[in-house]
């Protein structure tokens, strides 16, 4: 969705030299990210900085210089982040009041998520088939209001059913650039973790 964009902005930047425009653009679009907590898509961050100025190069040059710090910029979908490096997160759960931002899944709700992750889009009637019992209502409201999954496609007939696909919430909340970042089923047998959870609670 579009948003307005801010009266005043100066986007062009043209009475810096090139080397300052092109580091406050860079800082711009830090800003974004760092206020934002879902992936900011190119077109919005276009919105923050000149025409024409390239914001794959500019996130590029912000990754350089974000090396050695504790927080990273992420391809998300179609969007970018910043995230927390993986060595950090002890000493946050440390520290810091996470709490609220833990997705606090159960077993069960993983293991739907994962089944619509490596099925989708897949329907209720498929989860049946691959756990051998009907899914329920809650646990697939549980994973839609935490936006880890959305509707995905109908086939073109009448009455068919609706289908379920995973998010760029999902993506981000498990550290993935896009569905291709999912283990293959033998990564998850030798992990020990295929098929732990194949029949989720009502």
């Amino acid at each position: 969705m579009a948003r307005r964009e801010e009266e005043g902005l100066d986007r062009d930047l043209r009475g810096l030299p090139a080397d300052l425009r092109w580091r406050e653009w860079q800082r711009r679009i830090e800003a974004v990210l760092f206020a934002s907590a879902a992936p900011v898509a190119r077109e919005d961050l276009a919105r923050v900085v000149g025409q024409g100025a390239s914001v794959d190069l500019l996130i590029e040059d912000l990754a350089v210089d974000l090396e050695g710090r504790p927080y990273e910029v992420a391809r998300v979908g179609a969007g970018w982040m910043l995230r927390t490096r993986a060595a950090y997160a002890p000493a946050i759960r440390a520290a810091a009041d996470v709490g609220t931002q833990a997705l606090n899944l159960s077993q069960s709700d993983l293991a739907v998520l994962a089944a619509i992750a490596f099925h989708q889009p897949i329907s209720r009637d498929g989860l049946k088939d691959i756990f051998g019992k009907e899914i329920s209502r809650d646990l697939i409201g549980r994973l839609a209001e935490r936006d880890l999954i959305g509707t995905g496609p109908r086939e073109p007939r009448r009455g068919a059913p609706y289908t379920f696909v995973t998010t760029e919430t999902f993506l981000a909340a498990f550290g993935m650039e896009t569905l291709r970042d999912l283990p293959d089923p033998e990564q998850l047998e030798d992990a020990g973790l295929a098929g732990q959870s194949e029949r989720p609670e009502a």
